[in-house]
């Protein structure tokens, strides 16, 4: 999962074992630590809404999963504060 930060913008980009992981129910996570603190984001096929506490961001994509996971999609925008574009990014490695 690749993950980009812009003014009230989140663009996060996923492979295609990630799409597959979370149609089969399984959180996708990144995080990074560091010494008295971190940060993380889970993308999570169980949950509608978005949820963030303390460096944490939980990403409910429940209801754009099946969006997403069309072949002729690129991808989904969840509205709100921050915006989160969630989009495929398929590489040769996976093909």
């Amino acid at each position: 999962m690749k993950i980009r930060f812009t003014n009230g913008r989140i663009r996060v980009r996923i492979d295609d074992l990630e799409l597959a992981a979370l149609e089969r129910g399984e959180v996708v996570r990144a995080r990074v630590e560091w010494f008295g603190g971190g940060w993380s984001l889970a993308l999570d096929p169980a949950l509608g809404s978005v949820v963030g506490e303390a460096g944490k961001l939980r990403v409910g994509v429940r209801d754009v999963l099946e969006a997403l996971g069309a072949p002729e999609r690129e991808g989904v925008t969840i509205e709100g504060s921050p915006r989160i574009s969630v989009e495929k990014d398929y590489g040769p490695q996976h093909s």
